[in-house]
């Protein structure tokens, strides 16, 4: 089985636009300073173009290869098939750009390079979209488009499952590329605002895949519970007393947020009570809970982060179902869910109701992956995760004062898997909600904008 050397748009103006286009893509989706193996690299320039640690580029054209050593000299280039190449190294990231079109047999392919991937490594991988079959022929034949091989032309459907029987768990699936020819103009507008509104009218489909989580033996984690606490004194014991025990052990931290009534005592008064529990305690120095979070996870020593919100209406009762699918593999990012079972009277207004629908919409587009309930305050992740959003927070800015959308947006920019939990959502027995309908409402509008920007609008 044979990798195609050279790229097919090599030879024409127009193909170079559209591989730098693709190179701007790949170098979104992967982290610099990442270890990754391209197959099908040709010149290796989309490989330099995500600015490796290590680097190595694999293609079956030795003309190819020997011109890929001497543009990227820093990193390592292999003539090999895409199915038969050897090595015990494992990758982060495996990249396979405008390939699968290519290969005669891209399940082989997508097996093979399991070798190749550790459980936390991530498949990247393009190819066209089948409404531009008749564009692209058309333009072979008026010479503004190189030609190539007989190509497979694979719906995003058959991709997925070709995926699902080698093993990978696609995470998301994007559309890019409106327009890949240069038009002063028209290009930038078409491809940077229109092609996230208009993804089934694109040039190609992107989807990130993981391998699927293994049923061997399941580690186990110790766990922080964060509890960002303002004018809840009615319910710190109960949040003690409900919180049970996970893992290797439970850390409960409890971060106090310039509350009016006793809260700070009460956390104080409790702590004592229980020193059977591992109690710590912490007053915030910021404002907003989004700046509790973030103190309050800098101070957890746990291998997984949960946040609780200290109204207790997501009951502490069911954090042991979020600890399990964190520890089977099954998601690196456990998101709450309110919207699946029925409420208690009074738990949720319907005008909130209305406006949690929405924004889960919003941001299930926002971030590539399906997430129902994105304003649930119960979400739980790796700590090594978590550095790594803190690490990457500057492309985002400190812009969210809930604390729930940096993660989720960290999250999605670093390709983690999400999935949401459902969970029985109670009725608030103490206090009054910290959450202003309307102003919130507003503020969370402008963050789906700000965020749309720097996820889904960019160049």
């Amino acid at each position: 089985m044979r990798t195609p050397g050279p790229r097919p748009d090599f030879g024409t103006r127009h193909g170079r636009y559209y591989q730098e286009l693709l190179r701007g893509r790949y170098a979104f989706l992967v982290p610099p300073g990442s270890r990754v193996l391209e197959v099908g690299c040709g010149l290796g320039d989309l490989l330099a173009a995500v600015k490796p640690s290590r680097g190595l580029g694999v293609d079956f054209s030795p003309a190819m290869i020997a011109l890929a050593r001497e543009r990227h000299p820093g990193m390592e280039f292999q003539v090999a098939d895409a199915a038969e190449f050897a090595g015990a190294e494992k990758f982060d990231y495996i990249l396979l750009s405008d390939l699968v079109n290519d290969l005669p047999d891209v399940q082989a392919v997508l097996e093979h390079l399991q070798a190749a991937a550790h459980p936390r490594t991530r498949l990247v991988l393009n190819f066209f979209n089948n409404l531009w079959r008749p564009v692209l022929r058309a333009g072979e034949k008026l010479g503004l488009k190189a030609p190539t091989l007989l190509q497979n032309w694979l719906s995003a459907d058959d991709t997925r499952n070709l995926l699902h029987l080698a093993g990978w768990e696609v995470i998301k699936t994007d559309a890019r590329i409106l327009w890949p020819i240069r038009t002063p103009l028209l290009d930038g507008f078409l491809n940077r605002w229109m092609a996230p509104l208009l993804p089934h009218f694109c040039l190609t489909v992107t989807l990130v895949a993981r391998p699927k989580p293994q049923p061997a033996a399941r580690p186990q984690y110790r766990c922080s519970v964060v509890i960002p606490a303002r004018n809840e004194a009615g319910n710190i014991e109960d949040a003690v007393r409900r919180t049970p025990e996970m893992g290797l052990g439970t850390e409960i931290l409890f971060i106090e947020g310039h509350s009016t009534d006793d809260t700070w005592g009460e956390i104080q008064r409790v702590a004592a009570k229980y020193p059977s529990r591992n109690i710590k305690i912490l007053k915030q120095q910021s404002r907003g809970k989004g700046g509790a979070v973030r103190e309050a996870f800098a101070a957890a020593t746990g291998d997984l982060l949960f946040i609780l919100d200290a109204d207790l209406t997501m009951p502490p009762e069911e954090l042991p179902k979020f600890y399990e699918i964190a520890r089977a593999g099954t998601a690196e990012f456990v998101n709450g869910v309110r919207l699946v079972y029925p409420m208690e009277d009074q738990a949720m207004q319907f005008l909130n109701m209305i406006a949690n629908k929405t924004f889960g919409l919003l941001f299930s587009w926002l971030l590539g992956q399906k997430l129902k309930d994105t304003l649930c305050g119960t979400k739980v992740l790796f700590r090594a995760d978590y550095e790594a959003i803190a690490k990457n927070r500057a492309y985002f800015g400190d812009f969210d004062p809930f604390g729930d959308f940096d993660l989720l947006f960290g999250a999605a920019k670093l390709n983690l898997r999400m999935v949401d939990l459902p969970i029985r959502y109670r009725a608030r027995t103490y206090g009054q909600t910290n959450i202003h309908r309307w102003s919130h409402g507003w503020l969370l509008l402008r963050m789906v904008i700000f965020a749309a920007r720097r996820l889904k609008f960019i160049a």
